[in-house]
């Protein structure tokens, strides 16, 4: 990483200026100005993510088709007029940089960038119709997610007398949350209990039947892998899906093979069963439901080799 970053890609401005933009946002709350504390608040989180990117390094900030910013990016200052990536592309990557930071996430900070879009270019008035409990409670909670990826805290973004606010509604959000999941997952329980011992043995059969390459349908995203879960509320074969988030090569072949393994990890998005319907969306609702959103499997693949050059 260049050790003289151009401060416009520099994770430490970047983040030092969404906590000026967030406190512009919390005094234009105090006035009852909601229009604007909305603005500031989602150009606060754009900052606030491109911190964290530049933080592993400024070239996952700046356009990769504008070649003078990848030259500022490695330390060759060609120009002042850096381009950083669009809203919709930084929340792509932070999710692959923050485990925690889900499609759900992800759909909420990318619907907030496009109401600040159209706020700012267009006679439309979209924040005028948002209502506080809509969003507020989602927002900080996508804060609090990139900044614990960087070490941080809101206590420490906002300064600990502003964040105690925020602080107070996340806990009562996650509470809520927490609450509806469990009385979900208890209600797909009882439906379960309540069907005659031959028919959930039966579908319990059926389940066991059921692969996971087999289980696209049951999902609407685009994800990484399926792999299996035991129901919390019926107990039968579902399954999660989610993206990957790392993968290593092991040492365990021989010299000549033309196969390596790889050991991969994931992060899941969403469950889903198929048996009793239950479904989870984002991970604060797998969570809640007390399953692990983390899965590790080993795959063997066809090794691949660099072609070779100036031997025709």
């Amino acid at each position: 990483m260049p050790d003289d970053t151009f401060i416009a890609i520099n994770g430490e401005a970047l983040h030092a200026k969404s906590k000026v933009y967030i406190g512009r946002a919390l005094t234009r709350k105090g006035t009852g100005d909601l229009d604007e504390y909305q603005l500031w608040a989602s150009l606060a989180l754009e900052l606030l993510g491109k911190a964290a990117l530049a933080r592993k390094h400024p070239s996952l900030v700046v356009d990769p088709t504008h070649w003078q910013s990848i030259f500022v990016a490695a330390g060759i200052n060609v120009t002042t007029d850096v381009k950083t990536i669009t809203a919709k592309t930084l929340f792509e990557r932070l999710a692959h940089l923050v485990p925690r930071f889900d499609k759900t996430i992800q759909k909420f900070c990318q619907d907030i960038a496009e109401r600040r879009n159209a706020e700012l270019h267009s006679a439309d008035l979209p924040f005028r119709t948002m209502r506080l409990e809509v969003w507020e409670a989602r927002y900080w909670h996508a804060c609090d997610t990139i900044l614990r990826q960087m070490g941080s805290s809101l206590e420490h973004w906002l300064g600990a007398a502003d964040a105690q606010a925020p602080r107070q509604l996340l806990d009562e959000a996650a509470k809520a949350l927490e609450a509806a999941v469990k009385l979900r997952v208890e209600a797909a329980k009882e439906w379960f209990a309540a069907l005659k011992k031959s028919e959930r043995d039966r579908l319990t059969a059926e389940a066991e039947l059921r692969e996971p390459q087999h289980q696209t349908a049951l999902f609407k995203g685009g994800y990484d892998e399926i792999w299996t879960e035991s129901c919390p509320s019926c107990g039968c074969r579902a399954f999660m899906t989610g993206q990957q988030t790392g993968e290593v090569i092991s040492e365990e072949r021989e010299a000549e093979a033309i196969w390596e393994v790889v050991d991969r990890d994931f992060v899941g998005e969403e469950f889903r069963c198929p048996t009793c319907d239950l479904t989870l969306v984002g991970g604060d609702e797998i969570d809640a439901a007390g399953l692990s959103r983390f899965h590790d499997d080993r795959q063997e693949r066809e090794m691949e080799y660099e072609p070779d050059y100036g031997n025709d």
